[in-house]
């Protein structure tokens, strides 16, 4: 860590940078409110917030933040917490989220291979027309899981230099 001062926070900047990422992710097929939660919980300097303190710096109501920290928490981007002594729960986000969420999905590119094999197999074999584009993305996906074990373990290296207090 740097022993400078940080520069004075930009709320309107940070404002623009949350819907800027936000838009983005939301383009790319992220829920559009999902992504503004997380982006502001990214952009907060705070551990954990609120329902109640989302959707005031979103400028919704509480009721609109619930199905996007579900989906967040669903997709392990976001950690459910209850307050002591209190209904309400407080939302953070775990410390490598972009990591926890790869893990969590990670058996993913592998279903989606092993269906489109057997699609492969349903539509007569790899050598119709439908079973080409089927085997190309059997194979697509197939190689992207046998790829991510040595990702995942090359950013844990990575992190364990890049990110040293």
């Amino acid at each position: 860590m740097s022993d400078q001062t940080p520069a004075p926070r930009d709320q309107d900047a940070v404002r623009q940078s949350v819907e800027r990422m936000s838009r983005m992710f939301s383009e790319w097929g992220f829920p559009p409110m999902a992504a503004r939660v997380l982006f502001t919980m990214m952009a907060a300097e705070e551990d954990a917030l609120t329902a109640a303190e989302l959707g005031e710096r979103i400028g919704v109501s509480p009721a609109a933040i619930s199905g996007a920290v579900r989906y967040l928490t669903h997709v392990n981007l976001l950690i459910r917490e209850p307050v002591p002594g209190s209904r309400r729960d407080r939302y953070r986000m775990p410390d490598d989220a972009w990591y926890e969420a790869t893990l969590a999905k990670m058996t993913l590119f592998d279903q989606v291979a092993e269906a489109a094999k057997d699609a492969v197999e349903a539509v007569g074999g790899p050598d119709t027309n439908a079973g080409a584009h089927l085997g190309r993305m059997q194979e697509y996906f197939a190689f992207l899981q046998a790829q991510m074990f040595d990702l995942v373990a090359k950013w844990r290296d990575h992190q364990a230099t890049a990110f040293t207090k």
